[in-house]
């Protein structure tokens, strides 16, 4: 497959999959050692997609001077490379983004917290050495069952405790670390219960192996450990895709900065050793390191990952300029303003950690039910040790085994699985369809949705502007558009280039002295007349937009538009039509913002807002809010928001806050997720009346002293299976 034939070619020309692009992504320039000393640089690459990107991202590093190995993680879209000390990140990412691939640096420092996922592998571990004992003792446990007793019982008795004992103090670690920390600061939580039936359970096998009982119950403490781990790790599962935006955030910021000496020398330092009032360069295709005003130079700056305006904005001196911006077309001198912890950006992850915290405190339906369900479990197995005591007239042994039963039969083993297990199903629907659930919770949140709230650009549009009537245009003025367009990276350039290249019979044109203008447009010759593309000012013409003038003719204007994106009306009609109120936010001017309300009948809209006031609106938003967005500025907005879901082609920033990721390129599957989130909170609240269901049946059996431990291990680990299959009608 070339950048021919595979999906997105466009997003990453000249990449080729050859015998380096291997599963692992890695590529090794040849005679490069590991030996000296080496520096990791992280970059993000958010948009590459496939094999060919990978390819593509390694090879054109790889040529680089000084770039000695290359590490590409297509999952989390990260360029890991290893370079020679004092290599510029940002010149490696306007390297790649000159080649196709945009790229960001990220600090890697930043990253460094919260980004393993060892707590599922421990749990997977567990999982499995407690399924492989438990196997192994119901083996032993059929013979006790088919007859064997005495000094063969006792015997398969002492196997099967050699096997459990050593498993139960491995594998229950999770539950007794957690309950143990609940104890210990005088409070109950779900997994006291669920410790004291495992230590009871194993304790009373051993105790009646020790006295040559009939009965053990081994089998029944490492099943309940087995299916509770089960619902452990696939409750991990779903948290472990949620990572801190805040950490993301602050990994944006561009790690080292060029100063500017009082001798005039430039210097590359780590951006914590710029202070307030230092000189900094900043080159084109460069992110600005700090806040800062601009001394000396014109250039147009890219505000889109701070504020979503789809256009560059003109800057030259005295203007302000702030951390995460990126130069597009000429050097900057810029004197700080504010670094570190002060800068704009930073404030952002403020908000985006504050709201996060907010967010986490959310209460599940398992966490609600958890808070009743705990201490009654501890009444009812005491109330049991305590009647069966004076039933029997001290009977300790026969008041014990109650007490175990009842333990291991109201163990919240169902209640552990009721969540989990439904949330993984319907995980995996919504996958199909095109959105990734990243959050434990959204499900749940996403039922309780009553107001939708987006954003613009990226959201709602493609984010990419199109030429409009591009047939109407006289050829000539197309063709003249096209050939100084193809001068300049400017996103209207390149959809005039766009249009030409797709336009039939426009006349060949051969340009001179081809020459960009920061911040005005593209100039060149022809014919012996200057002609020019750009602002309309700039290039006399009047009002304002994007013109073509040649010496001595009248200026011809272009007009361009967003493109929707794919299933953003109907989405937005079957939203009107649950009932839903639609809110539109956007950084982007009045005009462009209140068109694309008018196009998709939003009545709700608010234009040129900043990354704050979008999450205050957000917070301030009465109800249960579902936000959609893409940007470094929706990322508060996402992560104060009751739910939120990005697009894969947001920023990782933003992708990170959002609790669902829409892998699809339409919008359509937005409303099959509310719907199934509804179907999902359904399945949940069945799941809880089968397991009370349940527990109204046994808890009486058991409280009777009708059913031994075994016996309400197996009643318990049918109302797991139970609650499981209730779990894939989801489907």
């Amino acid at each position: 497959m070339t950048a021919v034939d595979h999906p997105g070619a466009a997003a990453c020309p000249g990449c080729l999959v050859g015998p380096d692009a291997g599963p692992a992504g890695r590529l090794r320039r040849a005679g490069a050692g590991a030996a000296g000393d080496v520096e990791e640089i992280t970059l993000s690459l958010p948009a590459i997609h496939c094999a060919a990107c990978i390819s593509g991202v390694e090879r054109g590093l790889a040529a680089l001077p000084g770039v000695r190995d290359v590490r590409v993680n297509l999952t989390r879209k990260r360029a890991t490379v290893q370079a020679a000390p004092g290599t510029d990140p940002a010149d490696l990412a306007a390297h790649l983004t000159g080649l196709g691939f945009e790229a960001l640096p990220l600090d890697a420092a930043t990253l460094g917290a919260g980004e393993s996922d060892a707590r599922a592998r421990d749990l997977l571990m567990r999982l499995g050495v407690a399924g492989f004992s438990m196997m192994n003792v119901m083996l032993l446990s059929v013979a006790v069952w088919s007859g064997a007793t005495d000094a063969t019982r006792d015997l398969f008795h002492w196997i099967s405790a050699a096997i459990a004992l050593p498993t139960i103090a491995f594998s229950a670690v999770p539950f007794f670390r957690s309950g143990w920390g609940a104890v210990s600061h005088g409070r109950l939580n779900m997994d006291v219960p669920i410790s004291l039936a495992i230590l009871l359970a194993a304790g009373m096998s051993l105790y009646e192996t020790m006295s040559h009982g009939a009965h053990a119950y081994f089998d029944a403490a490492l099943s309940l450990t087995f299916f509770l781990l089960g619902g452990r790790f696939l409750d991990q599962k779903m948290r472990s895709a949620a990572r801190s935006a805040a950490a993301e955030l602050a990994a944006l910021e561009s790690p080292v900065a060029v100063r500017i000496g009082e001798d005039g020398r430039t210097e590359t330092v780590r951006r914590d050793q710029v202070a307030v009032g230092d000189l900094v360069l900043v080159r084109p295709g460069a992110a600005v390191p700090v806040d800062a005003v601009v001394e000396t130079g014109e250039s147009e700056v890219d505000r889109a990952i701070l504020t979503g305006e789809t256009d560059p904005v003109a800057v030259g001196p005295g203007a302000t300029m702030r951390a995460g911006e990126v130069n597009l077309t000429g050097p900057l001198t810029l004197r700080a303003t504010a670094v570190g912890k002060d800068t704009a950006l930073h404030a952002l992850a403020d908000l985006v950690a504050v709201a996060e915290e907010a967010r986490s405190r959310y209460n599940s339906l398992a966490d609600r039910a958890a808070r009743i369900y705990a201490p009654a479990v501890h009444l009812l197995a005491l109330a049991g040790f305590a009647v069966w005591m004076w039933a029997t007239g001290g009977d300790v042994r026969t008041a014990l085994n109650v007490a175990v039963a009842l333990l291991i039969i109201t163990c919240p083993c169902a209640l552990g699985l009721a969540v989990p297990a439904v949330s993984t199903v319907a995980s995996g629907r919504l996958f199909r369809a095109g959105l990734l659930v990243k959050h434990a919770t959204a499900l749940e949140r996403l039922a309780e949705v009553d107001t939708v709230i987006f954003d613009k650009t990226g959201t709602l549009t493609m984010g990419d502007p199109r030429l409009v009537g591009a047939d109407e245009l006289p050829p000539r003025a197309l063709a003249l558009a096209a050939a100084l367009a193809r001068g300049s990276a400017h996103p209207r350039s390149r959809a005039i280039a766009a249009a030409a290249d797709a336009a039939q019979g426009l006349p060949a044109i051969a340009l001179t002295g081809i020459r960009e203008v920061p911040g005005h447009g593209v100039e060149g010759r022809w014919n012996g007349c200057r002609v020019r593309l750009g602002r309309a000012a700039w290039v006399g013409a009047d009002g304002s937009g994007t013109c073509l003038s040649v010496e001595g003719e009248a200026p011809v204007a272009f007009a361009f538009e967003d493109r929707l994106r794919p299933g953003a009306m109907d989405l937005v009609l079957a939203l009107k039509a649950r009932g839903l109120p639609v809110i539109l936010l956007s950084g982007d001017a009045e005009a462009p913002v209140a068109a694309l309300a008018r196009r998709l009948g939003i009545r709700q809209w608010h234009a040129a807002v900043l990354p704050e006031d979008k999450a205050r609106i957000v917070a301030g938003t009465p109800g249960r809010v579902l936000m959609l967005g893409d940007g470094l500025n929706d990322t508060a907005a996402l992560a104060a928001a009751h739910v939120s879901i990005a697009p894969a082609s947001a920023l990782e920033a933003a992708r990170v806050a959002a609790d669902v990721v829409l892998t699809a390129r339409s919008l359509e599957p937005v409303a099959e997720a509310l719907r199934i989130g509804t179907t999902a909170r359904r399945r949940i609240l069945q799941n809880f009346a089968i397991a009370a269901a349940y527990n109204a049946v046994s808890i009486p059996v058991a409280f009777a002293g009708l059913a031994s431990p075994l016996a309400a291990a197996i009643a318990m680990s049918t109302s797991s299976i139970l609650v499981s299959v209730n779990a894939l009608r989801t489907r």
